[in-house]
């Protein structure tokens, strides 16, 4: 069933809110609140309108901003964390990694060592190549990422 286009007005301001303040704390509760939906509505219809849960969608945002920062700033890794939300910095590495591949201050490093063959592209085209990939959670990334790591095991192995 289609979702209700006064359904999808208030759901696109929750999501308008997180983009303007994607360093702030979003919970599933006060989001709802924004949209005038019951949490677990405002979950399961978010997933349906934007093909990510809220807290993924948050986290494409926070990463997207952290790697605009570290490449056209000078900013320490610590200040970016902070200003992109993140509370530690232990957290803003592993999950940065995880997404992307790279430490941040890897990109970093890459970033500036290639010309700036995409300064004629504008930024929106930018941004969309740079979207990280977040169907799938970041957990289960690394839950698969460690099985191929180990290879199958089996009873008969043992």
């Amino acid at each position: 069933m289609p979702q209700s286009p006064q359904l999808l007005r208030r759901l696109l301001r929750a999501k308008d809110r997180m983009d303007g303040a994607a360093h702030e704390d979003w919970p599933i509760d006060k989001l709802a609140q924004v949209s005038a939906v019951s949490a677990a509505h405002f979950a399961r219809e978010f997933k349906k309108a934007f093909g990510l849960p809220p807290h993924r969608y948050l986290l494409t945002r926070r990463i997207e901003r952290a790697k605009t920062l570290l490449r056209d700033t000078d900013l320490p890794v610590t200040e970016i964390a902070l200003q992109t939300g993140w509370t530690s910095l232990g957290t803003f590495g592993r999950i940065f990694r995880d997404i992307t591949g790279e430490s941040p201050r890897e990109l970093r490093t890459r970033e500036r060592a290639l010309p700036h063959a995409g300064e004629h592209i504008p930024e929106c085209v930018m941004r969309n190549i740079d979207r990280p990939n977040l169907n799938t959670a970041v957990l289960e990334k690394r839950r698969v990422e460690a099985a191929g790591k180990l290879g199958p095991q089996s009873k008969e192995d043992i």
